[in-house]
């Protein structure tokens, strides 16, 4: 057993499920490092966050931070949208740079935001159309990449007002979770069966989002939240850039 490949995914499992996330980008980034097979990650990766997924959204809903208002309008579109992405296995080092520059971007304003001190300001909710239309776009790239969203979503949430830092990361972790089964799911269709060593990541990174999930949803500042948020993304976007 790869004692680096159990420690990056400890890692990132603690970082991502601390914003509400549930780690795909980071799992897929560990599993490339250390020389796991293109055929496994995918179906491992979205495993994976399952299971953070399921934690995070239970911590953060029992601290008070889920909306499902809020949740619904996006994941009614995008649930079976991951399921067409996630049966699609879609070539093609472009579309990884493209995501991972997207991704960059948005750690980057995400960032700047750490200067606004008043996380509680009134903040609308999304209008329906915007909303389902951006779930089924962040659904079918959720499927494709097997990430589960939430790295979309949250930035969305945060630069157009239509949430706050903690409540995105509630609503972020129950879009993971309902898009990784989704994805799983789809994918399921195209590879039949799941590698038989994901058991062993799962006990790992369940400990691992317990921890991540339990600092996001009730100990860590607002500032801090957003930075962490912001290093994710510069994770993820650095993944597709330069590892896969």
């Amino acid at each position: 057993m790869n004692v680096w490949l159990l420690a990056g995914l400890a890692a990132a499992s603690i970082l991502y499920s601390s914003v509400g996330h549930a780690g795909a980008s980071g799992y897929l980034a560990v599993m490339a490092l250390t020389g796991v097979d293109a055929a496994v990650m995918k179906p491992g990766a979205l495993v994976l966050n399952l299971a953070v997924a399921t934690i995070a959204t239970f911590r953060f809903a029992r601290a008070g931070h889920f909306s499902w208002p809020l949740l619904w309008p996006f994941a009614l579109t995008s649930v079976p949208f991951a399921f067409i992405g996630g049966a699609v296995q879609l070539p093609g080092h472009w579309y990884k740079q493209a995501v991972g520059l997207v991704l960059l971007f948005a750690a980057t304003r995400l960032f700047l935001e750490t200067r606004r001190q008043n996380d509680a300001l009134h903040h609308g909710r999304p209008p329906l159309a915007p909303a389902m239309a951006s779930g089924a776009a962040i659904g079918l790239l959720a499927g494709l990449t097997g990430t589960g969203g939430g790295i979309f979503l949250s930035p969305l949430l945060l630069f157009t007002g239509w949430s706050g830092t903690r409540e995105s990361g509630g609503v972020s972790a129950a879009f993971i979770l309902a898009n990784s089964a989704s994805g799983l799911a789809g994918n399921l269709t195209s590879i039949g069966a799941l590698p038989g060593e994901v058991w062993v990541w799962t006990a790992i990174v369940i400990v691992g989002g317990v921890i991540g999930s339990d600092l996001g949803s009730r100990r860590i500042a607002v500032t801090t939240f957003r930075r962490l948020l912001a290093a994710v993304l510069v994770v993820a976007g650095l993944k597709l850039l330069l590892v896969l």
